[in-house]
């Protein structure tokens, strides 16, 4: 398909630069049989069925923005995807002054051994010494905010928690999964007594998430793989709750992609750990999952490509349109859609 499909004007003032509080204030654009309504997250036991289930990615974000020097040059690098212990593919800023071969120092006495430069312009970066990888990054990283986040104001410490979901407990994430954001203890109470459960998986987003598509055709886009995994415990919970006629439904496209990529023909969800490059496009037959908890992307992205697989082009277009003209704020830290094909 054309990408100029899936463009269009998002004024700079509805990009969010700090999260709703409390989380689950959040305004969320319904989207299902019943046409297009207002509402908000909070409003999410009494818009889904007892016996649904919400499906959370549980990978936490490490501070994966690292900014270093090599001789006198200026590099920045944003981790993307572990590869070994000690190993981390790395976009890289100012990447023309850096070779393979060449050290990076980070400072606090981190230092890293660049090598294997991509087609891509990134860098596979090996950490030097004995400590762990994740102690070094706490001294010398930072919470890497997505750029549009990030070019209009400093990351501090309150990104720190606002970055993190309530469900973070597996770290390795450079971006957040952020639709997830908008859930507190007190509405996941809520739905548990509504007969709404919950379960987790982990996918490790990468900061290609936030790459755009830069091909004229979808054919032409080559998606950055992402590693997850989804134990045997909870494929069968999953396949249970269809069986007995409740819908899955995720949250965040980070745990669609994962669940979509760990069912068959069949439409039998698998266990499944490794990594996933799955694209979804318009025309795409869903498979594992019933409905899909989001916040709005950017234009001409793979994830605006995926909702607009999920329920029509045009139709994603008009709530677009409708979001926009009634100030829901967009990204990473701004409201939600549900999603019910």
């Amino acid at each position: 398909m054309n990408v100029d499909l899936f463009d269009f004007e998002l004024p700079a003032e509805r990009i969010a630069l700090r999260p709703a509080s409390p989380r689950d204030s959040a305004r969320m654009l319904v989207l299902d049989g019943a046409g297009t309504r207002d509402a908000a997250v909070h409003d999410l036991p009494g818009l889904l069925r007892a016996g649904d289930l919400l499906v959370f990615n549980d990978t936490r974000v490490i501070p994966a923005q690292l900014e270093g020097k090599r001789g006198e040059a200026n590099i920045g690098a944003t981790l993307h995807k572990r590869e070994g212990p000690r190993r981390w593919r790395a976009f890289i800023r100012n990447a023309k002054r850096l070779r393979e071969g060449d050290t990076i120092d980070f400072g606090e006495g981190v230092t890293a051994h660049a090598s294997d430069r991509a087609e891509d312009g990134s860098f596979a970066i090996d950490f030097a010494g004995d400590e762990p990888v994740e102690l070094l990054l706490a001294r010398c990283g930072r919470m890497p905010l997505p750029p549009y986040i990030a070019s209009k104001r400093p990351t501090d410490a309150r990104d720190a928690e606002d970055y993190q979901t309530m469900f973070a407990s597996e770290p390795g994430a450079v971006a957040a999964p952020t639709a997830a954001l908008h859930f507190t203890p007190e509405l996941m109470a809520t739905l548990e007594a509504a007969g709404i459960g919950h379960a987790t998986l982990t996918l490790h987003v990468g900061a290609g998430t936030f790459l755009p598509v830069k091909a004229e055709n979808t054919d032409a886009h080559r998606m950055h793989a992402e590693w997850g995994r989804i134990d045997q415990d909870t494929a069968d919970r999953l396949n249970a709750v269809r069986a007995a006629g409740g819908r899955v439904i995720a949250v965040g496209t980070t745990s669609l992609r994962l669940i979509e990529s760990a069912t068959g023909e069949d439409g039998v969800i698998r266990p499944f750990e490794g990594d996933t490059a799955i694209f979804i496009t318009p025309g795409y037959r869903f498979r594992g999952v019933d409905g899909l908890v989001t916040n709005f992307h950017l234009p001409r992205s793979t994830l605006f490509m995926l909702v607009s697989a999920l329920m029509g082009l045009e139709r994603m277009q008009a709530a677009y349109r409708h979001a926009i003209a009634t100030d829901y704020r967009f990204y990473s830290y701004g409201d939600a859609s549900l999603l019910l094909p």
